[in-house]
């Protein structure tokens, strides 16, 4: 997969002569309904042998429309890993757009012609609800208007789970609220964060369950406060484990919130190393326990749910 960066106002030698099927969109957790925007893209791209190109934005729109903070907006997808996702969807193109406010005062017209004709699209695929400036003039409607013929323009209707729309709103307020199961069915996959592991307190260690210390330096969204049975990728392999996100309330008060996770069947030093997460399954919140022996028994426990959760998914497949 070619992945192209493009900033406003971007040179015509960045992009590629040939026609491509181009499908537009956010995509922030590259959930089920994105998929079916790019699969749809793909076949259309098969039957005339053409390339697939997905076109997507370095930042969230709303960091710029509507002066969403910058530091501390979270994406269920990071550039880094739409492009995984992206590659693994079969896109041969990737266009990131550096949504500046240049590019934010585009008039529609002028988004078309530069974005989307200039970008050599013999068809155009979105779904219903994708919009390129305000939505009363600029929507998935009133793209033929400006398209004048010059494409052909193809419209994902809404992919809808239990009666309700899937949405990156959604994932969110799934992750929010720890619910990670419900989470994972709407992404259509495992969701999944990064990190650097970091010096903490080794309390874990005196509690003879050591955990390594995840800090993230991406601006990716956690899963609610809870612990979680988790797949864990460091030195090119993967263990299952037991994740805590929590203040670590039976030792201290106003903690900031951690990421700790104790690997099963694993011993070693991994300080420094840059670790990959799979968020499976919510096994409890978060508890203040009354002593470290309660803690203790209760990690215990956490072990043999964690073991029987995987074993019981090992099964399955």
């Amino acid at each position: 997969m070619r992945v192209i960066e493009l900033i406003h106002p971007y040179s015509k030698e960045q992009v590629p002569a040939d026609q491509v099927v181009l499908a537009l969109g956010f995509f922030d957790g590259v959930h089920r309904g994105h998929q079916a925007v790019i699969r749809k893209a793909k076949q259309i791209a098969v039957q005339k042998g053409l390339p697939l190109a997905v076109m997507t934005f370095d930042i969230h729109p709303a960091i710029v429309y509507r002066n969403a903070d910058r530091e501390s907006f979270r994406y269920l997808s990071t550039v880094e890993r739409k492009q995984e996702l992206m590659a693994e969807l079969g896109v041969d193109v990737f266009y990131i757009v550096h949504f500046n406010e240049a590019f934010a005062q585009l008039a529609p017209q002028t988004f078309v012609d530069q974005y989307l004709v200039a970008l050599h699209a013999d068809t155009v695929v979105a779904g219903f609800d994708y919009t390129y400036g305000k939505k009363e003039i600029a929507n998935m409607t009133t793209l033929s208007d400006y398209a004048k013929g010059r494409f052909a323009i193809v419209t994902v209707a809404e992919h809808d789970h239990n009666g309700v729309k899937i949405g990156s709103t959604l994932v969110r307020e799934d992750l929010d609220a720890g619910k990670i199961a419900e989470a994972n069915e709407l992404l259509g996959y495992v969701y999944q964060t990064t990190g650097e592991v970091v010096h903490g307190e080794a309390r874990g260690r005196e509690l003879g369950f050591p955990t390594a210390n995840i800090e993230s330096q991406r601006p990716e969204r956690l899963p609610g406060i809870g612990i979680y049975a988790v797949r864990f990728l460091v030195r090119g392999q993967w263990y299952i484990g037991m994740a805590s996100i929590g203040r670590n309330v039976t030792f201290h008060s106003n903690n900031p919130v951690t990421v700790e996770i104790n690997l099963l069947d694993f011993n070693g030093d991994i300080y420094g190393e840059q670790v990959k997460v799979d968020w499976y399954h919510y096994l409890r919140g978060e508890v203040k326990f009354d002593s470290a022996e309660a803690l203790i028994d209760q990690l215990h426990q956490d072990e043999a749910d964690t073991r029987t959760y995987f074993e019981k998914l090992e099964a399955q497949h």
